[in-house]
């Protein structure tokens, strides 16, 4: 199982989330992953760099570790243009994009009615990613579907994509994997290197094919989660 983090990226400068980024690469991390909001979840208040301009300088700063969407939100972007950046992504990053798409969903609501884009119903951005992940997998990149929802979960099936589930429990994911189903983890973690260690190799055992940690607040903590995760392996 490959281990990932998510960055620092709800701020309003960008050192914090491409010295991360470079410190995951040295302690042999396998991914770094941004998310897709205009805000932190339910904090308005607080800035957030937008995942495709902070992917792109990632992919020019880094060198061998995946980068990734945790993930790209169908509507936010005309379909065609999330295509277009994804792949643009891929290519400045020589082959290590992943693309993880999802719908939303009422909890992410506020944030497209406060910048005035349209929110769809529910099935219509289902439709959507389905489209999108078709035409992304096509350009050759790994696709992750956000997935919870029998309905999203079928789709991954659909595009050939992998599930990702957020803090799912790792009876969720055995269950999943016995299905058929490839499925990617992300979450928090918590403790020390035993701990984390314990925890990831539960999702391992379960089938998980990647482990994404939220981010854990600080540059020493990425040496913790490779620890654990090499400990893991």
């Amino acid at each position: 199982m490959k281990v990932g983090t998510t960055l620092p990226q709800f701020r309003d400068e960008a050192d914090s989330a491409l010295a991360a980024a470079l410190r995951a690469e040295q302690v042999g991390l396998d991914g770094v992953f941004c998310f897709d909001h205009l805000w932190p979840m339910g904090q308005p208040g607080r800035p957030a760099l937008s995942s495709g301009p902070l992917l792109g300088a990632l992919a020019a700063s880094t060198s061998v570790i995946h980068i990734g969407t945790l993930v790209a939100r169908i509507g936010l972007l005309p379909d065609d243009v999330l295509v277009d950046e994804l792949a643009s992504l891929h290519a400045i990053s020589n082959g290590r994009l992943i693309a993880g798409l999802g719908t939303g969903d009422h909890l992410s609501r506020a944030e497209n009615q406060a910048f005035g884009i349209p929110f769809e119903p529910a099935e219509v951005r289902r439709v959507r990613m389905g489209a999108v992940a078709v035409a992304v997998e096509a350009r050759g990149i790994p696709v992750w579907v956000g997935g919870g929802l029998p309905s999203t979960t079928e789709l991954a099936r659909t595009v050939g994509g992998a599930v990702n589930l957020w803090e799912a429990e790792a009876t969720q994911v055995a269950g999943m994997t016995a299905a058929g189903y490839e499925v990617t983890w992300g979450g928090p973690v918590a403790g020390n290197v035993v701990q984390i260690e314990e925890r990831l190799r539960e999702l391992a055992e379960a089938g998980a094919t990647w482990a994404v940690c939220a981010w854990l607040d600080s540059l020493d903590s990425l040496e913790v989660i490779a620890e654990a995760a090499n400990a893991m392996r």
